[in-house]
Order: C-alpha cells, then sequence, then structure tokens
C-alpha cells in the first residue's frame, strides 16, 4: 500500500532552482515517485511512497522559510500511481495567467467540510465549481454551477462574463485540493466581491470527513495520478483514463466504436490525425513490451 499526499502551500521562495535540486534528490533516495512543482509563489503537486517516505517529505518541506505550516491530504493507492520523480521549475503553482493574483494577500472565507453542506444548501449561495470541464463530468456537488472551462486561467473571463447572474448572492467555490480556490477567490476578493466562501482542503478533505450517507457529492473526484478517481473515504473510483486525451473514460466507453486502448476515445477520436493515433499505437505498442519484461514504460501511467 502506498501513501499518496497532495499538498501544496503559497509562500515566497526566491530561489525555486536552488531548492529543485536537494528536493528531487531526496524524493528519489526515498523512493517517492510523482510531480511537485516550484514557484516564486510556492510549491504544489501529488506524490507517492511509504508512509515514511512522505512523512520524512512533509518534514523536510516543512523547513523550508515559510513553509510551517504547509499541510497536506493523505490517501493511498494498491499500486504506485506514478512512474518517475518529476521537481519542475514554474512561473505559478496552478496557472491562471494572472499574475495581480496573490493568494497571500486575501482570500476568501474558509469552511471546513463539516460546515459545508449548511451553506451551499442556503438559498442565497451560488455554488462554483472552478475544476475543468473534464472533471467536473465525472462528479460534482449537487447544485453546482459548471464554467465549462477547458483551463483554469479561463476562469476569470468565464466570472467576468457571467458575474451578474450572481447578483445578491453570496458565492461558495471548490475545488479537487483547494489550491484552484485560493486564487479564484483572491480573484472575486479583488473584483470587490466579500462574500466569497472556499472548501477547506478542497473535495478530497471532504470525501475523507463527510460520511457517506450525509454527503451532497455525486459521482467521484477525478485526481491528477494513476488512480484517476477517488470517491468516498477517499477510495479508489471505477474510472480509467484515455491515454491519448488524458481525460476520465469508464468500462462503458470502452465498448464504444470510437475507443481504442492507448489511441482514441469518443472524446478525442475527432480531434487527432491518423499520424496522431500510428503514434500512439506505437507508445502502447512499446508499453505492452515493456510489462512482457516485467518492466513499466514511462509512457504509461
Amino acid at each position: 500500500m502506498f501513501t499518496v499526499a497532495a499538498l501544496y502551500h503559497f509562500a515566497r521562495v526566491p530561489d525555486p532552482a536552488a531548492v529543485q535540486g536537494p528536493l528531487a534528490e531526496f524524493c528519489r533516495a526515498e523512493g517517492i515517485s510523482g510531480t511537485l512543482l516550484l514557484a516564486p509563489e510556492g510549491i504544489n503537486g501529488t506524490v507517492a511512497g511509504t508512509e515514511q517516505a512522505i512523512a520524512g517529505l512533509i518534514a523536510r518541506l516543512r523547513t523550508l522559510p515559510g513553509f510551517a505550516a504547509l499541510e497536506w491530504k493523505r490517501s493511498t493507492a494498491t499500486e504506485q500511481p506514478f512512474n518517475r520523480m518529476k521537481v519542475r521549475l514554474k512561473r505559478e503553482i496552478v496557472t491562471m495567467g494572472r499574475p495581480d493574483v496573490d493568494p497571500t494577500a486575501a482570500v476568501g472565507h474558509y469552511v471546513d467540510p463539516s460546515e459545508w453542506n449548511a451553506l451551499i444548501s442556503a438559498p442565497d449561495v451560488a455554488l462554483i465549481d472552478t475544476r475543468n470541464a473534464y472533471e467536473v463530468q465525472i462528479g460534482t456537488f449537487a447544485g453546482a454551477v459548471d464554467p465549462q472551462t477547458e483551463t483554469f486561467s479561463e476562469f476569470p473571463a468565464w466570472w467576468e462574463a457571467n458575474k451578474d447572474r450572481f447578483h445578491n448572492k453570496r458565492i461558495a467555490m471548490f475545488c479537487t485540493g483547494g489550491i484552484r480556490c485560493e486564487k479564484s477567490t483572491n480573484y472575486l476578493v479583488q473584483q470587490g466581491i466579500s462574500d466569497v466562501f472556499h472548501l477547506r482542503g478542497g473535495i478530497l478533505k471532504y470525501l475523507e470527513e463527510v460520511p457517506q450517507d450525509q454527503s451532497l457529492w455525486q459521482g467521484e473526484c477525478f485526481v491528477f495520478d494513476g488512480r484517476v478517481s477517488v470517491g468516498h473515504g477517499l477510495i479508489e473510483g471505477d474510472h480509467d483514463l484515455c491515454h491519448a486525451c488524458r481525460r476520465p473514460i469508464t468500462e462503458k466507453d470502452k465498448t464504444r466504436p470510437e475507443y481504442e486502448a492507448g489511441v482514441a476515445c469518443h472524446q478525442c477520436a475527432n480531434q487527432t490525425t491518423e499520424d496522431d493515433k500510428e503514434r500512439f499505437r506505437e507508445r502502447q505498442r512499446q508499453i505492452a513490451l515493456a510489462r512482457a519484461r516485467g518492466e513499466r514504460h514511462l509512457g504509461s501511467l
């Protein structure tokens, strides 16, 4: 059983490149796999390893200046959900494309999972899912507005085009682990919206803490690792991933005529060329050969 850690923290990192090398070296030495993003605004990522290795990583990250309060969300996986360890340098740890947005300056009001149901059930509250459309399609909260964005950077434009819909409403927003809401709520605060709230710890914390018989969550939650989705109690879900477009699919989707393992699904079959599909087929052949040798191919999850 592997311990999976989803984490982020906004704090000033004067020289991300100086942190990158030692952090990557530590993770590889401890057998940790996954991805960590470093930027001047902080750190974000999901990694997996033994319980002891993950505890060591969290302790190490908390020694960085400004990171003592770093929080993380724990779940488990029966198999290592990542193939390798990557520590990448980025301009932002979650891309919104708005340099003026600063979660360390101001964010919305945090709402604990135990209080979330009461808030979003109030008639004067508009509930907004800040995740991308392919994430929303496999699960969301009952009654949530889906902005149908393809990337998080589209959110500010969506808000500007739709803000009049929410006149005289309190705004509640949520995302997978909470990081996107740190930026989206800061953006709304900058727009003069004072009654803006967000789910502390995101969907993952809600699914961990709120019993299923009391839950307002419907479906599963997309996660960015080999598990693809999780449900209540953070149990691994039933979704798989189309390795061509990286969108979630079900077993039923695999019976559709557009589906070819690793090559296409009904969501992307018409979006790639025959040359693309042939490249994907070759990748699948290499993955199959690696499996036959008892190895994991880096092109697979």
